[in-house]
């Protein structure tokens, strides 16, 4: 983006930001990088089965950033400054993506999380303009904080 960004989107970015600070927004999106990973919507329904606190802190962390994706895919925030400071979504992205073509058919809801794809797609282009391999080093490392399935390890 070519341009600076507007007094009005910096504004909506801070109060997206002071969003992420709500203390149950917090604690859902600390149990949600400590806990979620699944390959299959099987998987993450018994991660964050619907009517359960689990269930709950998955679908705050997953609506709010499709929220605010949604946001900058309609031009209210600057991409830029979004993707400058507001990388978390890619990561909750990673976690999910696998996942979202099942949900989208179980749910028959075309468009679930399909800000939060459209955003973490364009990110990534972003990111290997400027850095070149970011996107490669941090799903190395999101490996690494995956615990192993109990079948792999020979347990």
């Amino acid at each position: 983006m070519e341009t600076k960004p507007t007094h009005e989107q910096a504004q909506l970015q801070l109060q997206l930001y002071d969003l992420r600070r709500e203390e149950r927004l917090r604690q859902a999106r600390d149990w949600f990088s400590k806990n979620f990973f699944a390959d299959t919507l099987d998987e993450a329904m018994k991660i964050a089965p619907m009517g359960t606190e689990q269930g709950a802190f998955f679908m705050m962390v997953l609506s709010y950033w499709d929220q605010a994706c949604a946001m900058l895919n309609y031009g209210l925030l600057h991409e830029d400054l979004f993707f400058e400071h507001s990388g978390e979504f890619v990561g909750v992205w990673e976690r999910v993506k696998a996942t979202i073509p099942e949900a989208r058919q179980r749910f028959v809801n075309k468009e679930f999380a399909a800000n939060l794809q459209k955003a973490a797609e364009r990110f990534e282009a972003w990111s290997e303009k400027r850095s070149p391999g970011q996107m490669a080093a941090m799903r190395q490392m999101m490996k690494m904080m995956r615990p192993q399935k109990a079948a792999a390890s020979g347990q």
